[in-house]
């Protein structure tokens, strides 16, 4: 028999390099995988421990920390009258406030003794803010200001709307003088940037409900506190936004004007300002929608306005007056977003081109002014233009329809809504919030740390050691983790809707220009406004916080999914589909995942309007931080436990930020 020789193996083919994407996906999955662990072996020792050094407090309770709060409470008190800082300084600044919020509701809407009305009566506000709305944006800001002001006298809230208007106002003014100079520094200086750019990151992030407390140190209880947590919130988009208008002015046009001598004075007043005129208008835009949302809440601590029938009608579940006095609220809010877009859209376009006949305005502008001041000595002459409520009332025939359809739809239909808050409640948010709120402290503090470090890397993970350290100090550390597994359960049926929306959106110009402009009205709407229908819906229930929670937050995050969906190259989704990839593939693995960065963007902001309205759910029964903090407000003795679960509250919004702003940084590296 004659050997076969053997013939050697041929070598192994080398394998193909891997492509970007399986590169971008392996750390991806790996992240995936890693995350899965940690969350095993989390609900693993919460079955071993589930229970046990919890930290829970009574609600009644307080901790050193709490007392000592209360005790700083009391210090102030005792030394507003003889400390030269809080005597001089604080209550000069108050005391001027208050004489001029004051001086505008004698003016406008309270009365003005001895007379029974106010120095100007209804007929001439309403003339003066027509003719304000002509001058500043058109014919249709005027028509829409008159139907507004008029909705807000026969609804039965002229007065509460006229001192919103004013609180809001007063706070816009005092942002405006204080920003537009503060951003031409920006944009001037990077110092200037590197200093005051935290500063705005922290006043962004903190959830406008904990402004209200510590300023009630300084300025007690009243119009002025009211007015300074007004602007404090918001200041940062005319900031924000004006330095970017400066910023973005042609170089060419800069240099330009330079080249022919002007001084850096002249620059910015005949070039950089003009150029960027419409780009401030949006940033007041946004600075008065922000400071529209907080003088609603500021109510709590007193505030005139509307803030303060929506309080007492959601408090004795009046859905009825809740209902006007929110859809007062929302009359302003879109009578101001429109007005200000009309007035910067005017801005622009007479930038633009000189087709306009100024003799004719100025004529219409003259002939304005004559109505407008007939109006106002009508409405000083006469009681039936001076005195809203000789106008027809809508207001309360409106209440009560409300009412009896809400008690309608409950009889109903309250066994289905009951079954669906039920679900939800028994099915997903206990669970979760038991995860959070039973496991052992350290065994949560560990897990959140793990998690941090894992999509974020280590500079968020310091962040959130020092956060959870703060909660700790705090006190109250079981009603931050049931606010946080409120928080995080919300904030992931917003990110389902913003990818179901996103995505439809994204990839249909019809479905954008139908949506769009809902999405555009929900954004304009004040925060507090959800908490009306979400209550006639579900009763007084931590459900019905995450409902609200859910639609504050999922107009801005579904927006944000459809333009990085949109933002997807169309030569790489024409190339998938002539792959032969259907719609459904297209979607999960060209789309999403090149759209991942929105995706966390998107998550970043609706954790923070999540946590936002999830606290000011504590008004509806959505107990925890936002409960706690109410109590502060209404019970002295509780300041103290208020004021830390304000210190709680802004703790979980800066860890939330920080985790989500570094992940989206880390997915745009990628």
């Amino acid at each position: 028999m004659t050997a076969v020789a053997e013939r050697p193996a041929a070598p192994a083919a080398p394998e193909p390099p891997p492509t970007a994407q399986q590169q971008q996906r392996d750390p991806v999955r790996r992240t995936g995988v890693l995350l899965a662990a940690i969350l095993g072996i989390w609900a693993l020792g919460w079955a071993l421990f589930k229970g046990t050094a919890t930290l829970p407090l009574g609600r009644a309770t307080l901790t050193d920390f709490q007392r000592s709060l209360n005790d700083l409470r009391d210090a102030f008190d005792a030394a507003r009258d003889s400390n030269f800082f809080l005597e001089t300084v604080v209550g000069g600044a108050s005391d001027g406030l208050e004489a001029l919020v004051t001086a505008a509701q004698n003016l406008l809407s309270q009365p003005a003794f001895p007379r029974p009305v106010p120095e100007i009566g209804w007929l001439g506000v309403l003339a003066v803010a027509a003719w304000i709305a002509y001058a500043l944006a058109g014919v249709r800001s005027t028509i829409l200001v008159v139907v507004s002001f008029l909705a807000f006298g026969v609804f039965g809230f002229w007065t509460e709307s006229i001192d919103l208007l004013i609180i809001t106002f007063t706070a816009v003014l005092i942002s405006v003088a204080v920003g537009i100079p503060l951003a031409i520094a920006m944009a001037r200086s990077r110092t200037v940037t590197t200093v005051v750019t935290p500063v705005l990151d922290v006043m962004q992030t903190m959830p406008s409900f904990v402004y209200l407390l510590p300023l009630v140190l300084l300025f007690s209880i009243g119009p002025s506190a009211a007015v300074v947590a007004t602007l404090i919130y918001a200041l940062p988009p005319v900031v924000r936004i004006t330095a970017h208008g400066l910023r973005t002015v042609a170089p060419s046009t800069i240099e330009a004007t330079t080249s022919m001598g002007s001084t850096r004075a002249q620059l910015l007043r005949k070039v950089q300002l003009p150029m960027a005129k419409q780009t401030i208008i949006v940033g007041v835009n946004q600075t008065m929608m922000a400071a529209l949302s907080i003088a609603t809440i500021a109510a709590l601590i007193d505030g005139p306005g509307l803030g303060e029938p929506v309080i007492e009608a959601l408090q004795t579940l009046d859905i009825g007056t809740a209902f006007v006095s929110g859809l007062c609220i929302v009359i302003i809010a879109i009578m101001l977003d429109r007005t200000t877009t009309a007035a910067s859209e005017r801005a622009e376009a007479e930038r633009r081109t000189a087709v306009h006949d100024p003799r004719r305005r100025r004529a219409a502008l003259i002939g304005g002014g004559v109505v407008a001041a007939v109006a106002v000595y009508l409405s000083r002459s006469y009681l039936w233009a001076a005195d809203p409520d000789t106008l027809p009332d809508l207001g309360r025939p409106l209440a009560d329809a409300v009412g009896s359809a809400t008690e309608w739809f409950t009889d109903t239909f309250g066994q289905l809504t009951g079954a669906i808050k039920d679900g939800f409640t028994y099915g997903l948010l206990n669970p979760f919030q038991s995860l959070l709120a039973d496991s052992p402290w350290w065994l949560v503090a560990a897990a959140l740390l793990a998690v941090a470090f894992l999509i974020g890397g280590w500079r968020p993970a310091l962040t959130t050691a020092v956060c959870l350290a703060v909660i700790f100090g705090v006190g109250l550390w079981q009603d931050s983790m049931v606010t946080l597994g409120m928080t995080l359960v919300a904030t992931v049926l917003v990110m389902f809707l913003a990818v179901v929306f996103g995505v439809w959106m994204g990839r249909s110009k019809r479905a954008d220009t139908a949506l769009r402009p809902l999405l555009d009205a929900g954004q304009t709407i004040p925060p507090f406004v959800y908490l009306v229908p979400a209550l006639a819906l579900f009763g007084p229930s931590r459900f019905t916080a995450i409902v609200a929670a859910i639609v504050y937050a999922g107009p801005a995050a579904i927006k944000l999914v459809a333009d990085g969906i949109r933002g997807v190259a169309p030569t790489t989704v024409e190339a998938a589909r002539s792959a032969g990839s259907s719609t459904f593939q297209i979607i999960t693995k060209v789309q999403l995942p090149m759209a991942r960065g929105a995706l966390v963007l998107a998550s970043n902001q609706g954790l923070l309007y999540v946590l936002s309205m999830v606290v000011i759910g504590g008004l509806v029964g959505g107990g925890a931080l936002g409960y706690t903090v109410v109590s502060g407000f209404s019970q002295a003795q509780l300041f103290g436990k208020g004021l830390a679960a304000g210190i709680a509250i802004v703790a979980l919004g800066i860890m939330l930020d920080r985790i989500t702003q570094h992940a989206a940084a880390r997915q745009g590296r990628r």
